[in-house]
């Protein structure tokens, strides 16, 4: 699997290390995803998820399943 949160889409962003003379070289700027799972008490199962720390923070503000509905309807997952 991609580096890709699955609850807020975020993903690798592209960007350039600059020397002290000012040489650009590309680099790559990652998530801080985690792997982590979930209890989902709707269903009396664990859901293991790919997840940044913001996507931590919505889980936390919003509830599992109103988040795992919104993710599933932008397209970041299929079924969890």
């Amino acid at each position: 699997m991609s580096r890709i949160c699955q609850i807020t889409g975020k993903k690798m962003m592209v960007g350039n290390n600059v020397s002290h003379s000012k040489r650009r070289t590309k680099r790559r700027f990652y998530p801080n995803l985690l792997t982590k799972r979930f209890f989902l008490e709707e269903e009396n199962r664990w859901v293991t998820l790919k997840v940044t720390a913001a996507g931590v923070r919505t889980i936390n503000k919003k509830g599992l399943q109103a988040v795992l509905k919104q993710s599933q309807e932008k397209g970041l997952i299929n079924i969890y």
